[in-house]
């Protein structure tokens, strides 16, 4: 399994019914979190929340905060 993250590439996987879960971390954009939220709500898409930004970048690997990430299957 792998990460898709920031909000373009969680909303584009969410659109295209490939995110199995998505973390979102509490301290991102409000406007931002509440979109994608209500998105997964939509789709039944189950949300995980991370407390910082900072966490959730270490969680998906990488060096930099993000505000939200999408958990998909390996793509081939």
């Amino acid at each position: 399994m792998q990460f898709k993250v920031g909000a373009k590439q969680t909303t584009k996987m969410l659109e295209q019914s490939k995110a199995i879960e998505v973390y979102v971390a509490r301290d991102a954009d409000p406007r931002m979190r509440e979109k994608v939220v209500h998105l997964c709500e939509r789709l039944s898409v189950p949300v995980k929340w991370i407390d910082t930004m900072q966490e959730l970048g270490e969680t998906c690997g990488i060096d930099v905060g993000a505000a939200m990430a999408a958990l998909i299957l390996d793509e081939e």
